[in-house]
């Protein structure tokens, strides 16, 4: 067992099984909660999880394969990748430009089925190579079979609210201005241009956004 990330909400470790790795995500027990009222809580948020993952699934999202989902833990595959947190930044232009309108296409397609992700950051988003099993980031080559996966569906849910989706994308663009600060503009413009184009009600929900925006603004003053 190799942990390669440890929250306060779960612990995420290597495993091997049937001699391939997984990665398996456990809900950690909260000494401050009643025994039986924990246990119901971690299972009902990894039976929710474990249906986000695989809504996104079937509306054609890239996310990992659940191997088992059982009481608070999910079992997955694991993907060897790099986190586009940390290659984003070095990355060629043209390069980046794919990289956005993959997150876009995502982000659509997942608004499209009514899943809202919750956690919207380049650290939830793994490229993985179309022709080798990890990715070598001197390299940064993107091939027309790479994939863009989506991780960590934790503080996601259904929903079909404008205000939803666009609280979700606005998010995303706090994580890009965040992490990626001097690639803000192109990102976010590529972004929202994929992201409308293959979502009928963007025009609604990215005006939800400028008015959520002003509303930040308008507090932080």
């Amino acid at each position: 067992m190799r942990i390669i990330q440890r929250g306060a909400e779960a612990v995420l470790y290597l495993e091997e099984m049937d001699g391939k790795k997984v990665l398996v995500k456990d809900r950690l027990p909260k000494g401050y909660r009643i025994p039986q009222l924990d246990d119901k809580i971690r299972s009902q948020r990894t039976k929710r999880e474990e249906r986000l993952i695989l809504k996104a699934r079937r509306a054609g999202v890239n996310v990992p394969n659940i191997v088992e989902a059982r009481e608070s833990k999910i079992i997955m595959e694991w993907i060897e990748g790099e986190k586009i947190k940390d290659s984003l930044n070095s990355m060629p232009r043209n390069q980046r430009v794919k990289i956005y309108r993959l997150i876009g296409e995502s982000i659509a397609k997942l608004h499209s089925s009514g899943i809202i992700h919750g956690d919207l950051t380049t650290s939830n988003m793994i490229l993985l190579d179309g022709r080798l099993s990890s990715v070598d980031s001197s390299r940064h080559s993107i091939f027309k079979d790479d994939r863009l996966y989506i991780i960590d569906f934790g503080l996601g849910k259904i929903s079909g609210k404008i205000e939803d989706q666009a609280v979700d994308l606005y998010l995303l663009y706090e994580a890009l201005k965040s992490t990626h600060l001097k690639l803000l503009e192109e990102a976010w413009e590529g972004v929202l241009k994929a992201y409308k184009q293959n979502y009928s009600k963007s025009k609604e929900v990215l005006n939800r956004v400028l008015k959520i925006e002003k509303r930040r603004r308008y507090k932080g003053e």
